[in-house]
C-alpha cells in the first residue's frame, strides 16, 4: 500500500492529509510552526511528492511517514506536546 499524499486541506486548527491507501491523516497545526504561522496563502502553496508534502515559500517539508509516526516538526522537538 502506498502512502504516498493525495490531497491536502487545511480547518482553523487542523492540516487533513489524504493519503494514497484511503486514510485521511488529521493532525494539529500546532505541530508545525511555520504551518502554523503562515498565512492561509502561504498554506495553499505545497507540492506533493510521492513521500511527502512541501512549501517553499515557508521552507517545510512533512513527510506522511513522519505523520504516520506521530512526528511533528524535528527542528524544534521540545515543542511536541505528548
Amino acid at each position: 500500500m502506498s502512502v504516498s499524499p493525495r490531497a491536502l486541506r487545511f480547518d482553523e486548527d487542523c492540516m487533513w492529509v489524504e493519503i494514497e491507501d484511503g486514510r485521511t491523516l488529521g493532525v494539529p497545526l500546532a505541530w508545525f510552526p511555520r504551518l502554523l504561522h503562515a498565512t492561509p496563502a502561504q498554506r495553499q502553496d505545497f507540492e506533493l511528492s510521492r513521500r511527502g508534502i512541501h512549501w517553499d515559500a515557508i521552507d517545510e517539508n512533512i513527510s506522511v511517514e513522519g505523520l504516520l509516526a506521530v512526528q511533528g516538526d524535528m527542528t524544534h522537538p521540545a515543542n511536541i506536546a505528548a
